[in-house]
């Protein structure tokens, strides 16, 4: 019979872990305490960077578009295939991009010389101004959400998640990265 009152939400891994243990004896449970509160953290994160960028009016696919380019360095300038490889997205995902960007004043496109089947994008001054503020206000966001750890317990964790990357990326042979909460 089903409970009248609704659910208490678990509030911790280690609870989980411990409930599944009684339920299901013998199941390893011991990546409850790592993969639970990675799940919740990257939903908060996750959360918080739209949050910034839609207060901003910038959405995560011009944003990544444009720190590609802004990564780069000098001249700041890619062809479609190399902005594809970076952002881990499709040829029509960056065709696109590119086209927002373009009738935003963010980003130009031109064909090089010789080789007329090949698109350079080059970022605008208008870009660099853009991706340059917005960058700083993510990073600065994301660097208060931290701000509970040390700068050691910062180094350490991400040198720990780092490790955990590779090693699961590895196991599942998938070294795609993608945005919290898009499609690869």
């Amino acid at each position: 019979m089903a409970s009248q009152y609704p659910p208490v939400p678990e509030k911790s891994a280690h609870s989980i872990a411990d409930a599944w243990h009684r339920e299901l004896p013998g199941v390893p449970v011991s990546s409850i305490g790592v993969v639970t509160p990675l799940w919740r953290l990257a939903k908060l994160f996750g959360d918080d960077r739209r949050r910034v960028l839609a207060r901003l009016g910038v959405d995560t696919a011009t944003l990544d578009l444009l720190s590609v380019l802004r990564r780069s360095g000098p001249p700041y300038t890619l062809t479609t295939r190399e902005l594809g490889h970076r952002s881990l997205v499709t040829a029509g995902a960056v065709s696109q991009r590119v086209a927002r960007a373009e009738s935003d004043g963010l980003v130009t496109r031109s064909a090089p010389t010789g080789r007329p089947r090949t698109v350079e994008v080059n970022l605008t001054l208008a870009g660099h101004a853009l991706v340059e503020s917005t960058v700083a206000s993510v990073l600065t966001r994301e660097s208060d959400l931290l701000a509970g750890l040390s700068g050691e317990e910062q180094a350490r964790l991400a040198t720990l998640l780092e490790k955990l990357f590779t090693t699961v990326a590895d196991t599942l042979d998938d070294h795609r990265v993608t945005h919290v909460g898009e499609g690869s």
